[in-house]
């Protein structure tokens, strides 16, 4: 079993909610690391992952909540696409970090984690 596989497997244990969680886990995570230069890799590592978060939990929500992880999935693409560019600015890197705290709030919020 490859690595992805084996995450896949550990990822999709999880009730949906939790899930959903972790994908705003990773978004926070790429907020507060996207301040630190050194960190380039580990941010587009959590990127790659929260895509492929994404792919694996879309399919179990409501409609618009998929809309919604659509899309945010489509914007990481976006950022790995033209990272090199991204990161070596300081503005773009920051512009990064807010967008990034602003889906994890909402993909928290569709988790349903702040009801209970």
């Amino acid at each position: 079993m490859n690595n992805l596989a084996s995450i896949r497997d550990r990822y999709m244990r999880d009730e949906l909610p939790i899930r959903l969680g972790g994908i705003a886990a990773n978004l926070a995570r790429v907020s507060s690391f996207s301040k630190n230069p050194a960190n380039k890799d580990a941010v587009y590592g959590l990127l790659d992952e929260s895509k492929h978060f994404i792919e694996w939990a879309a399919g179990e929500t409501a409609v618009d909540v998929t809309v919604q992880l659509v899309e945010l999935q489509v914007q990481l693409a976006r950022w790995q696409y033209n990272w090199a560019l991204i990161w070596d600015d300081v503005g773009r890197r920051e512009e990064i970090s807010q967008q990034s705290r602003l889906w994890s709030d909402k993909v928290l919020e569709v988790s349903g984690l702040l009801d209970t």
